[in-house]
């Protein structure tokens, strides 16, 4: 659809109430004389986009889409109460960890839908958030992606760098985009990099993370990281009986390659079996995760059983919400969700998955069944 309209001298075109085309009105009296009106103003039908990656729908998130970056919690912003605010401005990995909590990657049997969010759009909700929350801030870009496939990456840290609120700016990645000429430019942006790795043996670092992976390529990074002003921390995922052996090596790679500059050298991640993720046999309780990190605390000397002071983490008030569980909501669909069987609507300034199947276009109405954190999800009624 195009609304055509004049402002002053000049001849207005409206395509998709999003794009504006503007002329003078004597240029574009000219260009009439020479071309048929559809030849100068024209654009193609919505195309489907694909994540280059995963080979899934791609959605681009920007401001004229109208969807809000609450609400949802594989894109935009989670605030969890405190003066972390977890950033996500794409979805899709380039992995298939056989422990992903989110089972993401190509070999998903349960995302049929990617999002890729507009840095301005990001900055501009960032910025909304940081100045609710105060100074001390730590943007922490993480999600269900690996964070490093956002193409403008470097711009968003750039901005995000820019809002006075902003104290701390941190990623969690898999390190496999990395290289050295990233680890330069990211220096005096990038505060701390949480860099998974969860082997050092080829064959069982292959297995873990479902492909062939660049088991060299990561280690250099981490020394490269190591050897920067930015500060690294290893996360690695305890998998009982798969890497228990290799935990122990991974420790010592951490302290002999000087990560944890100004926070903790290593953040050991218990495996944990989430709704909707990829399932392991074996489990620790939690008591015997603990009691076998105070183990080689005794025998590294290093902490290992963290708290959120570790990290400046404190309690802060959530930014306000204006859904709670067991609202009921009717809304139209505006897109695919990002799993099979959900929905994306809008109410009252917040992005809402909706378990339903009808289509895109089509109101649905719904009660809230989740409201945790400022993420919302909903059921048809």
């Amino acid at each position: 659809m195009i609304v055509e309209y004049e402002v002053g001298d000049e001849k207005v075109f409206l395509l998709r109430r999003i794009v504006e085309i503007r002329f003078k009105k004597d240029i574009y009296e000219k260009l009439l004389k020479k071309y048929p009106k559809e030849y100068i103003i024209s654009f193609s039908d919505r195309k489907r986009i694909l994540h280059h990656t995963t080979g899934r729908e791609l959605i681009y998130i920007t401001k004229e889409s109208g969807i809000p970056l609450l609400g949802h919690s594989a894109f935009g912003l989670i605030d969890r109460g405190t003066n972390l605010i977890q950033i996500r401005p794409i979805t899709g990995c380039n992995l298939n960890c056989i422990f992903c909590s989110v089972d993401e990657g190509r070999k998903s049997v349960t995302k049929v839908t990617d999002f890729i969010i507009d840095p301005d759009y990001m900055i501009d909700w960032i910025k909304r958030v940081s100045e609710f929350k105060g100074k001390g801030v730590e943007a922490h870009i993480d999600g269900q992606a690996e964070p490093f496939l956002y193409p403008y990456i470097i711009e968003l840290i750039e901005k995000m760098r820019e809002i006075k609120e902003i104290e701390i700016i941190s990623v969690q990645t898999n390190g496999t985009l990395l290289n050295e000429k990233m680890i330069d430019e990211l220096e005096g942006k990038m505060d701390r990099i949480n860099l998974s790795i969860s082997a050092l043996d080829e064959e069982l670092a292959n297995k873990i993370y479902g492909c062939k992976y660049p088991l060299k390529k990561v280690i250099e990074v981490a020394e490269s990281i190591a050897n920067s002003k930015i500060d690294l921390l290893i996360a690695p995922v305890w998998l009982p009986g798969i890497n228990d052996r290799e935990i122990e090596k991974i420790v010592e790679f951490a302290l002999e390659i000087g990560a944890g500059k100004r926070y903790p050298p290593l953040g050991i991640q218990k495996y944990i079996p989430y709704r909707g993720g990829r399932k392991l046999k074996n489990i620790m309780t939690f008591k015997e995760f603990y009691d076998k990190l105070r183990d080689l605390e005794k025998e590294y000397g290093v902490k290992l059983i963290l708290k959120p002071k570790d990290f400046g983490i404190e309690r802060r008030d959530r930014y306000p919400s204006p859904i709670t569980r067991g609202d009921i909501i009717s809304s139209r669909i505006i897109s695919n969700g990002r799993n099979k069987g959900e929905k994306i609507t809008v109410a009252k300034g917040r992005v809402i998955s909706v378990i339903t199947n009808k289509k895109v276009g089509e109101y649905v109405k719904y009660r809230i069944i989740r409201s945790k954190d400022g993420i919302f999800v909903g059921e048809e009624i």
